[in-house]
């Protein structure tokens, strides 16, 4: 039998506040375990929440950024379950009435087709704690800092059918959360994670099949290992004769594998009902208008832009586009080089990124700013360096030793473009090398670039490269 597989996306997103959801406990990352727990968060008698009216409009601008319908009216809900780290004994959400409903994502395939994906809504909640299980020797400790952190759900319809597509998506979001300045995407640090459900269903059939939900995952090669194994264990399954067991399940990285963690409830085993110590959210639909005003570009359409104002391939503009900051980087880059855009994007993409993966640095804690980039890149252009001299100069400049007129100055680096000069050494190079001259003129065509690495050995990388090209193939080619 053929299977088609079936997955809905649960991310939760946690939003950039610098306080919590409803009291005034900071949220920063690192702190001592629960030294950022206030008596709200605990759930002590007689405390009442606040809402945290940054949170709310982060909200909205995610809304407005998937084209989404923004409510006006919106009510949180008290969602009822017992686990140590919900110190309460319920987490405040939303239910029936979300502030965020209906929007769509459009995510590009393998093969370049656009696929739009539904998004069911966008809720806000507050995050429990977090169970400690290392180190405790047969005990759990409870670390309440993360309790009441403000996070954004975003719900997804079933349209996805691969974890290739699953990790598409998740990419997309991650990308467009970082973008509106709402989330900062760390997802070692738990800000960025995913629940993935996961069916199968016979290929032709309309009706879903039973589905398992994978908890927390925060990589996304976690979220592609664990739907292809979610996959294939429960095509195994019912071709056994088996059945799925709508349950919660666990990724082992280690391992490669899911385990059942418990039984997947219901919406009625929670008994949502409206909060009672918070009021109706009404959205006030002037602000609505404002914020969408204040959208940034967003990554599809900035993508557009590079490739028509810049004449870069659909390729180099999606890398390049792939986070605001490198984006940012890069047109920061083209305006100080004078141009060059295709220029540019090869040492973004090359040389500056590669040198930030090397030494695990955001582009914010580069030791080679745009400016300076763009200055070592007006050297190549004005022939005063060559490319390979250009990386040199950069691996200089990296290490803290200067700016690139310095460095080139200092090292003597300058590119040689005497014609005379580079005539001459070619002159000296052919005199020294007649088999090769003889087994070339007799149609071995590949000794050229022996040639050439020899006329540049001597010149130690600084004769200027088109015109040993130009100058050598003139000068083999004589009698």
């Amino acid at each position: 039998m053929q299977w088609e597989t079936v997955i809905g996306l649960e991310i939760h997103a946690q939003l950039a506040t610098r306080s919590k959801i409803f009291s005034g406990a900071s949220t920063a990352y690192g702190a001592e375990p629960n030294a950022q727990a206030c008596a709200i968060d605990l759930g002590l008698p007689g405390v009442l929440p606040v809402l945290n009216a940054e949170a709310v409009r982060m909200a909205v601008k995610f809304g407005l950024a998937i084209d989404a319908r923004i409510a006006p009216l919106s009510v949180f809900a008290r969602k009822n379950y017992f686990y140590p780290d919900l110190p309460k004994g319920y987490q405040i959400s939303q239910y029936e009435l979300p502030v965020v409903q209906q929007g769509t994502l459009d995510i590009e395939l393998e093969d370049g087709v656009c696929k739009t994906i539904g998004i069911t809504r966008a809720h806000l909640e507050e995050d429990a704690g977090k169970s400690l299980h290392e180190d405790f020797h047969g005990m759990s400790g409870i670390d309440l800092n993360r309790a009441g952190t403000p996070l954004l759900e975003i719900v997804s319809e079933p349209d996805l059918r691969s974890a290739k597509e699953a990790v598409a998506y998740m990419k997309k979001l991650h990308a467009l959360v970082r973008y509106l300045e709402i989330c900062d995407g760390n997802m070692q640090e738990g800000s960025f994670r995913c629940d993935a459900n996961v069916s199968v269903r016979p290929l032709g059939s309309e009706k879903l099949g039973t589905r398992a939900e994978i908890k927390n995952l925060n990589s996304f090669r976690f979220v592609e290992r664990a739907i292809n194994y979610e996959i294939e264990r429960q095509i195994a399954l019912l071709e056994s004769g088996g059945a799925v067991v709508q349950e919660t399940r666990l990724f082992d990285p280690d391992k490669g594998e899911t385990r059942s963690m418990r039984s997947k409830e219901e919406a009625n085993d929670y008994r949502y009902f409206p909060d009672p110590d918070l009021l109706q959210l009404e959205i006030d639909s002037g602000l609505i208008e404002q914020m969408r005003a204040d959208l940034p570009e967003l990554p599809d359409a900035k993508r557009q832009r590079f490739i028509k104002e810049y004449t870069l391939s659909a390729y180099d503009a999606g890398v390049l586009t792939a986070t605001r900051e490198l984006a940012d980087f890069y047109e920061a880059v083209v305006k100080a080089a004078q141009g060059e855009p295709k220029l540019v994007a090869n040492w973004v993409m090359g040389d500056f990124s590669a040198a930030l993966n090397r030494d695990n640095l955001d582009i914010a804690q580069s030791p080679v700013s745009a400016v300076a980039l763009a200055a070592l890149l007006n050297r190549i252009t004005d022939n005063t360096i060559s490319g390979k001299i250009a990386k040199e100069v950069f691996e200089a400049m990296w290490a803290g030793e200067g700016e690139a007129d310095a460095v080139i100055e200092r090292k003597g680096l300058v590119q040689i473009t005497d014609t005379s000069a580079i005539s001459k050494v070619i002159d000296e190079v052919i005199a020294a090398n007649p088999t090769q001259l003889a087994q070339y003129r007799s149609g071995k065509d590949k000794l050229f670039g022996f040639f050439v690495g020899q006329v540049m050995k001597q010149t130690q990388g600084k004769a200027n490269p088109a015109q040993v090209n130009d100058l050598l193939k003139a000068k083999l080619a004589e009698d």
